[in-house]
């Protein structure tokens, strides 16, 4: 993999207009919203809305974002999975001699180059409002917004290196966007919400995920505890089979 390979998949990424349109709006958008929300219903009426800002509006604002974040990282890798067989050029590549593994890694910076910069944004805005209209609040220090900025990037950047995995598994975009949204944002909170499945839960990526949030965003206890080894284990298992299976499945496609 060299800077040159990662370089040229950035450059098909940012080719993609409607992709990076989609991303910056699904990320960024929101926080703006909300917080002009805020700031409208604080100004109208004082007495009855606080101020926009402080801890109580980060933590929710957190929970939204974590989701968009999820959202823009699964449109990004499930288009770097699939990117080069819809435009077929897959084949035109891999007869140049260059590595599979090679051409399959050099999309995981490239991805996370695009991913990473609009979630950035979203989380500066997040962190610069919830301290600037704080007032009488109590504002989230500056340690809580490095643990919380930190924590999101982590997120984002192991749901796109899934969504690439998986995308590159099924070779379909559509198929693995529908998948793994659903699986990620419908199905495995209900499962996490269902105790009677107890240390089964241990098991699932958003179990993994909630461990290693930061203690000020947490709402009451941790929904499934578990230690922060097994939290580790959790998260890299969900990653790198996933992972795995996409560069068997593109070294063993037919070119």
């Amino acid at each position: 993999m060299s800077t040159r390979l990662i370089n040229a998949e950035f450059l098909k990424l940012r080719k993609r207009r409607g992709l990076v349109a989609a991303v910056s709006a699904v990320t960024i958008l929101p926080m703006v919203v909300a917080y002009t929300i805020l700031l409208t219903l604080h100004a109208g009426n004082p007495a009855k809305h606080g101020p926009a800002g402080g801890l109580e509006n980060f933590a929710p604002s957190m929970e939204v974002l974590t989701t968009v974040a999820i959202v823009a990282a699964v449109l990004i890798g499930a288009t770097l999975g699939t990117g080069d067989l819809s435009a077929g050029v897959f084949r035109e590549l891999v007869v140049t001699g260059r590595s599979r593994f090679a051409l399959y890694t050099a999309r995981v910076p490239a991805g996370l180059a695009l991913l990473l910069v609009p979630v950035a944004v979203a989380f500066a805005i997040t962190a610069m409002a919830s301290r600037v209209f704080a007032g009488a609040l109590e504002a989230p220090s500056a340690t809580v917004l490095a643990q919380s900025g930190a924590w999101l990037a982590l997120l984002a950047a192991l749901s796109m290196a899934t969504a690439h995995g998986v995308a590159s598994l099924f070779s379909s975009r559509g198929t693995s966007i529908g998948i793994l949204l659903g699986w990620q944002l419908g199905l495995m909170p209900v499962l996490i919400a269902i105790g009677s499945l107890g240390l089964l839960r241990e098991g699932l990526f958003y179990a993994a995920v909630n461990r290693l949030q930061p203690a000020a965003l947490a709402e009451g206890d941790t929904p499934v505890p578990m230690s922060l080894a097994m939290a580790l284990i959790v998260l890299a298992a969900w990653t790198v089979v996933p992972f795995a299976l996409g560069a068997w499945r593109t070294a063993t496609r037919d070119a």
